[in-house]
């Protein structure tokens, strides 16, 4: 009786909170003449004397916000930009970064957030792909970016805030007028519009450009309220790259919207982050998994209890890591959602069921526009029956997850700004003749009760011995071993061998044993899923938004005369790691083992 009604209670819970989002999103129409600027302007005029950001000793008020957003709209417009044109913007997080771009937005410019990490043709190439009309940056970058524009020719202007590298823009702007600009420099901007483009993270190849309207822009901020429960009364602690999604758009323009006052930092210091947490009387923090997993790998920190912090909103926290985080920081509630920066697919977390993403029961499924089907790991492509049709994934079954595309709302995929890349995304005939879904390339369970959980991308699952291996799955297990403080996982091809074997690029802790950990893989995992290679770094590699990087290190696979770091060898028959010598990687190349 208490279960049932226990049950009962959650989905009374669960279909209000959906409710609330459906009716959150419903107005992002794409003929709406309601864009972001308007919001930002709104909140600015309800909230002008309180902070909008803090920064490195600053406090910088709503109307001193808007007053340098709108110098930065009258310098486009003295230098010619026009509706639709590009700029981009390579800037480290300050509150220069949302100034920008909020102020271009008020001219109809678009800028395009450049990943600050970036550097020689994968730099020049973000640079290109969205016709810049010209650049904004400072410090290294403005340096960085001055060196590519020598030497590969590029004709854009270069704009320094220190005006060392390029033209002062500092300067330009103490002669701009400090007042908005005139409505009409947006009129006839509606929802549709671009207002950025937000760069892929290039874990596996050249950034794509997504295209972002100025509703996705508005759907991303709304989330700081759907998920994270975001108000005016709020303080939130957002050390993100501000030139992604999360940390940009639910972590920026979501506090902006509602009024809050955002605590902003360069980039993630873990060593800092309580300090800054307790001073500033953070009250919420947007986090991506891995900041909360180098949270957990450090020290005890003095001030890691002494905070008011009651929230974290963000995505990608593993199961292994959100209950001890809870249990060690205090940080009551862990609000995670699932979706991409271009895709059509949202799951929200509402109840803080541990390690699920999200919840979607089947019969929510035709009005949310989001399903699950069979895929093929082999031939990497949806499993079609005899009529032609996607089959749908069963319950607990890997399916991907994908959404159907509409012309409006949350339903809606603008695409990049590369049409072949656009169509790459899309698959056709899923459920009927001429249906268009976005394909979000993960793969995804789903139990009896609805909760939805990320079981790998795409591409990162690998089969070895005729079985489906899950990169997540093997990682949770290698995680679980003491002195590991990441685990990297990734497939490799042996000479000989069919399939690829697992590899584990990892960084180490305190307390690691090599002696050991064959046998725990073993306890915690099936035959065929215990990594066979195993790659010691000092650092690990990852993208400028916490992300693994597996490229590279698949391409280099095991072989000793490649890699410098240390690579071990789980011998067939044998029960511990031994370190890999060149006559084990002979064998290895003229299949000598029996694997």
């Amino acid at each position: 009786m208490l279960k049932a009604i226990g049950t009962i209670r959650r989905e009374a819970a669960f279909i209000r909170d959906v409710y609330g989002v459906m009716q959150t999103l419903k107005e992002l129409q794409p003929d709406t003449t309601v864009t972001i600027v308007n919001e930002i302007e709104r909140s600015v005029d309800r909230h002008g004397a309180k902070p909008a950001i803090l920064f490195e000793g600053q406090s910088v008020t709503y109307a001193a916000f808007d007053a340098r957003a709108n110098r930065i709209a009258h310098w486009a417009r003295a230098q010619g930009l026009a509706r639709g044109d590009t700029v981009a913007l390579m800037l480290e997080n300050c509150p220069d970064f949302p100034a920008v771009w909020f102020g271009l937005a008020k001219v109809g410019v678009v800028t395009a957030l450049i990943n600050t990490n970036l550097q020689g043709d994968g730099l020049a190439h973000c640079i290109a792909i969205v016709d810049s009309k010209a650049i904004i940056a400072a410090g290294d970058q403005a340096a960085r970016l001055a060196g590519l524009l020598a030497e590969t020719g590029m004709a854009q202007p270069l704009w320094d805030f220190d005006g060392k590298h390029g033209a002062d823009l500092t300067a330009a702007l103490a002669h701009q007028p400090d007042t908005r600009p005139a409505a009409e420099h947006r009129a006839n901007i509606t929802g549709g519009d671009g207002a950025l483009f937000i760069y892929t993270s290039g874990t596996t190849g050249l950034p794509k450009a997504a295209r972002i309207t100025h509703n996705r822009l508005r759907g991303m901020a709304r989330y700081a309220r759907i998920l994270g429960k975001v108000t005016e009364h709020d303080r939130v602690y957002n050390t993100l790259p501000l030139y992604h999604s999360t940390g940009g758009g639910m972590g920026t323009a979501g506090p902006l919207i509602y009024g809050a006052t955002i605590i902003m930092r360069r980039k993630l210091s873990v060593s800092a982050f309580w300090d800054d947490a307790a001073e500033h009387g953070a009250t919420r923090f947007v986090y991506i998994g891995e900041l909360c997993r180098y949270l957990l790998n450090a020290a005890p920190h003095p001030k890691e209890r002494a905070h008011s912090l009651v929230a974290g909103f963000g995505n990608g926290l593993r199961g292994e890591v959100w209950q001890p985080f809870v249990e060690r920081f205090g940080v009551r509630q862990m609000c995670e959602f699932y979706g991409s920066t271009e895709g059509n697919v949202s799951l929200v977390n509402f109840d803080g069921t541990v390690g699920a993403i999200g919840r979607l029961p089947t019969w929510l499924e035709g009005k949310m526009g989001v399903s699950f089907v069979k895929f093929d790991i082999e031939a990497e492509a949806p499993v079609r029956g005899a009529d032609g049709f996607c089959l749908k994934a069963g319950v607990d079954e890997p399916g991907e997850a994908i959404g159907r595309i509409g012309t409006g709302g949350a339903a809606a995929f603008e695409g990049y700004h590369d049409k072949a890349a656009t169509e790459k995304k899309i698959l056709t005939d899923v459920f009927a003749k001429g249906d268009r879904w976005f394909r979000t390339g993960d793969l995804m369970r789903r139990d009896k009760a609805g909760y939805v959980y990320f079981v790998d991308r795409i591409g990162d699952t690998f089969r070895w011995k005729g079985e489906n291996v899950a990169t997540n799955d093997v990682a949770d297990a290698v995680a679980k071993y003491p002195g590991i403080a990441l685990a990297n996982v990734y497939g490799v091809a042996v000479p000989g061998a069919d399939g690829r074997a697992g590899m584990v690029a990892m960084t180490l802790g305190e307390g690691f044993d090599m002696a050991g950990l064959a046998a725990h893989l073993k306890a915690h995992l099936p035959s065929y899923a215990v990594p066979l290679f195993l790659r010691i770094q000092a650092e690990a590699e990852t993208t400028g938004t916490m992300k693994l990087r597996k490229v590279e290190l698949v391409k280099e696979g095991f072989d000793i005369a490649q890699v410098s770091d240390p690579i071990w060898f789980l011998e067939p028959g044998k029960d511990a790691y031994v370190p890999l010598e060149p006559e084990q990687m002979e064998r290895l190349r003229n299949g000598g083992y029996r694997l």
